[in-house]
Order: structure tokens, then C-alpha cells, then sequence
């Protein structure tokens, strides 16, 4: 059974879940509009697998502190933050398991070699570099991704969202799924209860107003050297699938599995599939820490 802590790092508050146990630690890094709670599925099997997993709610979301400047949301305080939970949970092996701007953070992370990471698992986010090169060529890719640049209005997108108690987290996680089942109305009513915290869709909308220049404006970057892991529901209406080739340049092992009829909630939509993906690519990588979970 998972149970929730308080971490202390680089000076906020973070409400995390956590199972397992030891200073081999698998930090998961939820995305937008979510929280920790999306990593329910995937907190036993990493613990199974000889992992601490620890599922923080990052800045601004959540039980976390909120920061009201909103550069306080820029990246790389993002990457500090990633940083500093794993010096505070004492991590002397490191596994980074993202989704969404939680893998937004996790690739600048591993680009950056921020700490030594033996592993980094990514779920439908591209490399920078990649989404950049798209983002040039592609007017499909530029009309999914108009919602980043409704995000730079002010007051609009907050009032959009949070109108009848946050009732447009239906339409986010039910109507975008595929599997509906997966999102019944305790899970949607929990999103909702966060997006109704005070301030917290401005935190959360803050994620793509600070970094909205970076993020349409990446520079070369380094090879990732970590192996990296990235899993792919192929119906997601953000981020096209092109977006999951031509990574030969950016990332030295990398391992690609896609999950046809699966939407953007990777992990929350097919557990199992996601679950199974991770474990086979952790033994082949020799990071199943525990014999029992090995498959």
C-alpha cells in the first residue's frame, strides 16, 4: 500500500506518494491537468520491481505549494525540483518515469545529465528537438497543439476550465480517452477537486506561459545517454505519431513501443500494457531490482 509523505525540496513542500522502500528511487512526473494520484497503477509494480517509487505532485498542483510568481514555473526551476526530491529522498540510483510536462521536465533532465540516471521512461511527450522539427513542417501537428497557445491569454483559460466546479475535466480525460471506463467519476471528480483549489489553474496554465518562448524556440541539444524507454498511445489527439520517429540523432538507446487504441492517458488508460512495457524493458536493461518481479 502506497502511503502519502511530505518531501521538503529546493525550499517548496511536495505531497508525494510513495511504496517500496531503499535509495534505488523511481520518481514519476505527472502532466497536465493531472497529479500524483496518475500514478496509482504504476507505484506497486515499480516497488515490486526493487524500486522506492515516489510520485510527487509537482509545483502548483495538488497538496504542493503553490508559487504565485509565475516564473517560478520556469524549466529549469522544474529541473531543480526533479533534482533536489531525489537528493532529499536520499537516491543513489535513479529512475525517471514521466508523462506529459512531467516528461517535459524529464527530458531536459536526462539532455542536461542533471544526476546520474539509470534509466528514463517517457510517455508520449518528444524529445524537444523532435517536436521542434515537426512543429516547423507540420500544419497538422500546429493545429493540435493550439490549446499551448490559448494557454498565453490571460484570465480566459482559467475561467474556460473552471467554470461549474472544473466540469471541463470531463471532457479532458473522459472525452479524450478511448477506453471511457478507465476514467469512471471518482477519478474525474478527483481532478476536479484539484483544478478547483485556489490558484491552482493558474499554476498549472503558468507551466505553458513561462516557457512558451523555450518551448517554441529549442536550441541544440546533447544526446541523451541514459537508455530511454518511450511508450506511445497512438490515439492521442495532441501529439501526432510522427512525432515518435527520427530519434537516432538525440538519444543514444532508445526503445520505442507503441499502444494502438490507447489515447494520451497512457498509464491511466491501459495500465496493464504499460505496466508489462516497463517491466520487460527494466530486465532488459538489468534494473528489475528484484527477483520476484522479474517477468
Amino acid at each position: 500500500m502506497s502511503e502519502t509523505i511530505t518531501v521538503e525540496a529546493n525550499g517548496l513542500r511536495f505531497a508525494c506518494d510513495t511504496e517500496g522502500d531503499g535509495d534505488a528511487v523511481a520518481l514519476c512526473l505527472h502532466g497536465f491537468p493531472e497529479s500524483r494520484y496518475s500514478w496509482r497503477h504504476q507505484l506497486p509494480v515499480l516497488a515490486q520491481a526493487g524500486w522506492r517509487a515516489v510520485a510527487p505532485d509537482l509545483r502548483g498542483y495538488g497538496g504542493t505549494d503553490r508559487p504565485i510568481d509565475q516564473d517560478a514555473y520556469k524549466i529549469q526551476n522544474l529541473v531543480k525540483d526533479t533534482a533536489a526530491l531525489f537528493d532529499a529522498l536520499g537516491a543513489k540510483r535513479r529512475l525517471l518515469v514521466a508523462h506529459d510536462w512531467g516528461a517535459v521536465i524529464a527530458w531536459q533532465f536526462a539532455i542536461h545529465q542533471v544526476r546520474k540516471l539509470d534509466g528514463l521512461i517517457i510517455m508520449n511527450v518528444p524529445h524537444p528537438s523532435v517536436f521542434q522539427k515537426v512543429l516547423k513542417t507540420s500544419a497538422a501537428q500546429r493545429k493540435k497543439s493550439w490549446y499551448v497557445f490559448f494557454f498565453q491569454l490571460p484570465f480566459l483559460p482559467e475561467w474556460s476550465l473552471g467554470r461549474g466546479k472544473a466540469r471541463s475535466m470531463v471532457k479532458i480525460f473522459r472525452g479524450m480517452a478511448v477506453d471511457k471506463s478507465a476514467f469512471p467519476d471518482a477519478v474525474i471528480d478527483h481532478y476536479r477537486a484539484n483544478a478547483s483549489r485556489p490558484g491552482a489553474l493558474t499554476a498549472m496554465i503558468a507551466y505553458y506561459r513561462a516557457n512558451f518562448r523555450g518551448l517554441m524556440r529549442q536550441t541544440k541539444t546533447p544526446v541523451v545517454q541514459v537508455p530511454t524507454l518511450m511508450l506511445w498511445g497512438e490515439e492521442d489527439k495532441a501529439l501526432g505519431l510522427e512525432l515518435t520517429e527520427g530519434y537516432d540523432p538525440y538519444v543514444k538507446d532508445f526503445t520505442l513501443v507503441r499502444l494502438p487504441g490507447v489515447s494520451h492517458w497512457v498509464q491511466q488508460e491501459a495500465p496493464g500494457k504499460v505496466n508489462a512495457a516497463m517491466l520487460e524493458w527494466l530486465a532488459k536493461h538489468h534494473l528489475v531490482l528484484s527477483q520476484a518481479a522479474a517477468p
